[in-house]
């Protein structure tokens, strides 16, 4: 991947294989507004700069190592229960990260991206409601148990799914207003 200037960009790359990322820091006081081009593969470059990719990538970390670093909840011995101590809830937070990945290399099929993004939605939830089920079992209990703040990553993978299906749904009415003017 290499870096060209404005002024040299069309002389180095072919404009079909041209990706450009607009980086814009406004908050920050280092960094200005800057145009960067970069020569990228037609698919890969059009992979790299969608912001659905962005919120799949965080729903693929956050449910592939966050369960496993963050408890779940706390028994009363003092034992914190993470999700690689119960099987299926580790099976179901390796299928979300799985399905977010395997969602990022479809881009070329927006449908089907949406679809599979659904899919990993409703198996958030399936981890949610079980997880809100245990929850309230737990102020019953014989012994005391904590809620740990691993319970709350499917809800954080469930709102960057919803971002990324809003963001794929933009990319397709977009396609297809574009294909109108055609």
């Amino acid at each position: 991947m290499g870096y060209y200037g404005r002024k040299d960009f069309l002389g180095k790359c072919h404009s079909n294989n041209a990706t450009s990322i607009q980086i814009i820091f406004q908050h920050s006081g280092a960094f200005s507004q800057k145009d960067a081009y970069f020569c990228l593969p037609n698919s890969f470059g059009a992979m790299i700069q969608r912001i659905q990719t962005f919120f799949l990538v965080v729903v693929a970390l956050g449910a592939g190592l966050l369960p496993f670093l963050l408890s779940l909840w706390t028994v009363a011995n003092g034992e914190q229960v993470y999700a690689n101590n119960m099987l299926w809830i580790s099976l179901g937070f390796y299928a979300s990260a799985a399905l977010a990945l395997i969602t990022i290399f479809m881009y070329k099929n927006r449908q089907n991206q949406f679809v599979m993004n659904r899919l990993n939605m409703i198996l958030n939830l399936f981890l949610l409601g079980f997880f809100v089920y245990r929850s309230l079992n737990l102020s019953g209990e014989s012994e005391i148990s904590e809620k740990g703040i691993g319970m709350l990553i499917p809800v954080f993978s469930i709102v960057f799914l919803v971002l990324a299906n809003r963001a794929i749904k933009k990319d397709e009415d977009l396609v297809k207003s574009v294909d109108r003017l055609r």
